[in-house]
């Protein structure tokens, strides 16, 4: 009996996100382009660094809202759900398996109340395209780059909605969203 058991010992076997997301994933491209440094500079202003608890890094922050803009996530809330279970986001965000997602009102509660009074979405957003069209990703006239949800392929076809809107739309989407959740308590 005792030998029956040794023979179907499960066997541990370490997975990483790294090995899990293909080599021509659209993430895989955006990441060894786009130089996403800039962003933290460009935020530091807005981030204190010996007061409070840790936050977000910022450039969690924004590859956050960029995987909702170029996929079409039209909501925080569910912009969580799907970095919760994609392991191709997890990877660009630079999370494990393990880690903890920030949650949907983390997202939130930094893009309507730390950046409300500036145009820092839309900087940073400009700066990414201008990069991408410098390295052939989008054409000149800034047309936005879009992924190929059902291949996971980087695609040139224009992504029609300005960032701008898209961040409306999360704004539209928060404010629906706390309603509806106010409503069921």
């Amino acid at each position: 009996m005792m030998g029956a058991l040794n023979n179907h010992r499960e066997e541990r076997v370490m997975v990483s996100v790294e090995e899990l997301v293909p080599e021509d994933h659209f993430l895989r491209t955006v990441e060894a382009t786009i130089d996403f440094d800039f962003i933290e500079e460009k935020l530091r202003p807005y981030y204190c660094k010996d007061n409070g608890r840790p936050s977000l890094h910022p450039i969690t922050l924004f590859k956050m809202i960029f995987i909702g803009y170029f996929y079409g996530i039209r909501s925080e809330r569910q912009l969580e759900k799907e970095i919760k279970t994609n392991v191709a986001y997890r990877w660009f965000l630079g999370f494990s398996l393990s880690d903890r997602v920030p949650d949907h009102t983390t997202i939130s509660w930094n893009r309507r109340t730390r950046f409300v009074h500036t145009n820092i979405f839309e900087e940073i957003f400009d700066e990414i395209v201008q990069q991408a069209s410098a390295h052939g990703m989008v054409g000149a006239d800034s047309t936005h780059i879009k992924a190929n949800a059902n291949k996971n392929k980087f695609v040139r076809k224009a992504k029609e909605e300005h960032p701008k809107a898209y961040l409306e739309g999360l704004e539209a989407a928060s404010k629906g969203d706390r309603v509806e959740h106010v409503k069921k308590n």
